[in-house]
């Protein structure tokens, strides 16, 4: 149980980071370019910690990085910049806070994690406490902003779930950096062929690419993929409703936004869903895994030792 609480903190790291995506993308980087903006976030992510890990794809992870590369950078990327320019935060963060619902029904099938009544009772506690903060907010609903931000999200589930699945093959940071170079480079020729030009890029969106491949991909993803090997999926999705908490924090703190009474309670339910995601996965560390049935007891064997000898 210690060991799932350590891991849940490295991965609220991710979601944490995250949650300044939509306010840097928002305040700092160019319009119009979400594949260019993807690709700049991924590739620089993916040579750094190519260069800590120093290893390079083997066999079936030629194409499993490929795969994953798109699910969860590439198209997530690409979607996500497109929904931080066409949709106030709050809004992205309520389509993006489903995700640990989509992540524990594709678990069931593809990893064996049922849900259990915990970790569902979590994902309604927090998804409505993310309501009742984006609910209150102000902004306009852009049906593009949402579709990007729904395939975002279905994408992103999927491919996470599949990395937990494939997690046990290989190094978790060398598995990242395959990732991000993966979907990095697959954004590039489509960027070139679609947006043309890449944009001019002044000071302080060079800053803005640079935390965001640093702080928000590099570190976010590794202690994210981290944390997807050790924790159930349930538990990782859970953790990911920090994104919006953070995002709602930072209005607060920089952009001097104010909190209702309803934003407030829903600041509370969101992170009641984070604990119970938390009591669920040390419920699941506690009971251990599930006890391998030995082999049939021989009835003949059975027989003869139970007989108590003759007096």
């Amino acid at each position: 149980m210690e060991g799932n609480l350590k891991w849940s903190l490295v991965t609220a790291v991710a979601p944490v980071a995250w949650g300044t995506t939509y306010f840097v993308t928002r305040e700092y980087l160019p319009e119009s370019h979400p594949l260019y903006g993807a690709a700049f976030r991924a590739v620089p992510a993916g040579l750094l910690l190519l260069a800590v890990c120093r290893k390079l794809p083997k066999g079936d992870w030629w194409w499993k990085s490929l795969v994953l590369g798109a699910l969860n950078m590439s198209g997530f990327f690409a979607l996500v910049y497109v929904a931080a320019q066409r949709l106030p935060t709050s809004l992205a963060s309520i389509i993006m806070a489903l995700a640990p619902l989509f992540m524990m029904m594709i678990a069931w099938p593809l990893v064996g994690e049922r849900p259990g009544r915990l970790h569902l009772a979590g994902a309604v506690t927090g998804v409505g406490g993310v309501c009742l903060m984006v609910f209150t907010a102000t902004g306009t609903v852009d049906a593009v902003g949402v579709l990007a931000s729904v395939g975002a999200m279905a994408m992103s589930s999927y491919g996470y779930v599949l990395a937990k699945r494939w997690s046990g093959e290989v190094d978790v940071l060398a598995a990242t950096s395959w990732q991000l170079l993966g979907g990095g480079l697959l954004l590039l020729p489509c960027a070139a062929l679609v947006e043309g030009a890449p944009p001019a890029l002044d000071g302080p969106a060079l800053l803005g690419f640079g935390y965001l491949a640093v702080v928000a991909t590099a570190l976010a993803f590794a202690a994210w993929f981290l944390g997807l090997k050790h924790l159930p999926a349930g538990t990782v999705g859970l953790l990911g409703l920090l994104n919006p908490v953070t995002g709602v924090l930072l209005g607060l703190l920089l952009a001097g936004e104010t909190l209702s009474g309803r934003q407030v309670l829903g600041l509370a339910l969101t992170l009641c869903g984070v604990v119970l995601g938390q009591r669920a996965s040390r419920r699941t560390a506690a009971a251990g895994p599930p006890e391998t049935p030995g082999p049939p007891e021989d009835p003949g064997r059975r027989k003869a030792t139970d007989v108590s000898p003759s007096p």
